[in-house]
């Protein structure tokens, strides 16, 4: 069996990877010249980092990464409003990672070069169209191929390969979805908007805690450590800044847009949460990203014969819970089991969604609904200068909801029920 994967991101790495350890043919593509470790933090919940560990990748995570201890919600004057802990501290088998999106995206690439060859993952090439050349729609009949045509970027020129089945992993603007769903349309926002950098800062709580402060209804900023600290006595600290912001007639998602501080600053002025000076640190940061919170509504289908789509060329959805990266990993796991189980690329496509779309269409439109936000903007609505004790502003109700709503998204909903690491036990 051959598998081409259109996508060198997290999820197409991870689905080489994944399908070369059970002993079926990968080719991974991509439209950029050059694999670059760009972009900023995300985080891997336990299943995911377990399943990154069935592929003999747990040393290498661990030497990256920050294992997340807790999570911690406050107001915008730093007043606690609730923890919890994670990971490990959490009582899972695996940790909770935080970790710099490209130096995982490097990891991957130089495992998938090692395992499968320095010709494994091929750039410059730019999905155009794919075609079933079976001559039944019978998942049973596994004869017949899929062929892509790609667009060389190099050379200008187009060139065609053949495979049993074509993995579209090309995440929120994917063309092979795009091929699928002609008649989409652009992504779908909410309103807010989100500024992202990472700086060098002292460490903060615990040295190994995400921090949330404020509301989304207007401003709320996100913290965490991506690297442990340097000889400087300072970690490199992945910061995303929300606000809720009037509607752009246009306002495409493109994730290399770059910001700037005089935009995002006067929301957090005078902003001291967990120790962190906020003014501060968005000032100190190079590089600010700039790109509105987006997602796409579920899909009723991502297999259409020998295609299928994966990650957030699948699934596309709000930076919330930890998702994104995790969920795409899991994709990866899954595919490669239900193709190793039945032999077949059609019919292990078909197995593939069986298993994944519901859990995670579900995880798509429960970031949409988080309860957890509209108790953050109770306490700003209710204690607008601050408070004392959380338990003056919110019932126990109250309190326990936001523990609810993280439970809807980040504890494994989704998992693979059967591939190899964390998630199968």
């Amino acid at each position: 069996m051959r598998v081409l994967i259109i996508g060198a991101g997290i999820g197409g790495l991870t689905t080489a990877l994944s399908l070369h350890a059970v002993g079926i043919e990968a080719l991974v593509v991509d439209s950029v010249s050059e694999l670059r470790p760009l972009g900023v933090g995300i985080n891997l919940l336990p299943h995911a980092t377990g399943e990154l560990s069935a592929l003999g990748l747990a040393d290498g995570l661990a030497e990256l990464a920050v294992a997340t201890a807790e999570v911690v919600h406050l107001d915008r004057f730093g007043n606690e409003i609730w923890r919890e802990p994670r990971g490990i501290a959490a009582g899972h088998d695996w940790p909770q990672y935080s970790v710099h999106r490209g130096k995982l995206q490097a990891m991957l690439l130089t495992a998938v070069r090692d395992r499968l060859g320095p010709d494994a993952v091929r750039t410059g090439l730019r999905f155009v169209s794919a075609a079933d050349t079976a001559d039944t729609t019978d998942a049973a009949d596994d004869t017949g191929g899929v062929r892509a045509r790609l667009h060389d970027r190099r050379r200008d020129t187009y060139v065609e390969f053949d495979a049993d089945l074509l993995v579209g992993a090309d995440g929120l603007h994917s063309a092979v979805r795009a091929q699928l769903y002609p008649d989409e349309g652009p992504p779908r926002g909410d309103g807010i908007r989100m500024w992202r950098g990472v700086t060098p800062a002292p460490p903060f709580l615990s040295g190994a805690t995400m921090m949330f402060a404020g509301s989304n209804h207007a401003a709320k900023f996100v913290a965490y450590p991506i690297s442990r600290a340097l000889p400087s006595d300072r970690c490199l600290t992945n910061w995303v800044a929300e606000v809720r912001m009037p509607a752009a007639e246009e306002d495409p998602a493109d994730w290399n847009r770059v910001g700037r501080v005089g935009d995002v600053l006067p929301f957090y002025r005078g902003w001291h949460c967990a120790g962190l000076d906020i003014d501060a640190l968005i000032t100190a940061t190079e590089t600010i990203l700039e790109y509105p919170m987006v997602d796409r509504d579920p899909l009723p289908r991502w297999t259409f014969g020998r295609i299928t789509l994966l990650g957030d060329a699948a699934h596309p959805m709000y930076p919330i819970g930890s998702n994104g990266g995790s969920q795409s990993i899991i994709d990866a796991r899954v595919l490669a089991a239900e193709l190793a189980r039945t032999g077949g690329a059609r019919e292990g496509a078909i197995g593939y969604e069986t298993v994944r779309r519901e859990p995670v269409n579900d995880i798509v439109l429960a970031n949409r609904d988080m309860p957890m936000d509209r108790i953050l903007r109770t306490v700003a609505e209710r204690a607008p200068d601050g408070f004392g004790r959380i338990e003056d502003v919110l019932g126990p109700d109250e309190l326990a909801a936001i523990t609810a709503s993280y439970g809807r998204t980040s504890a494994g909903r989704g998992r693979s029920p059967h591939a190899g690491g964390a998630a199968a036990r």
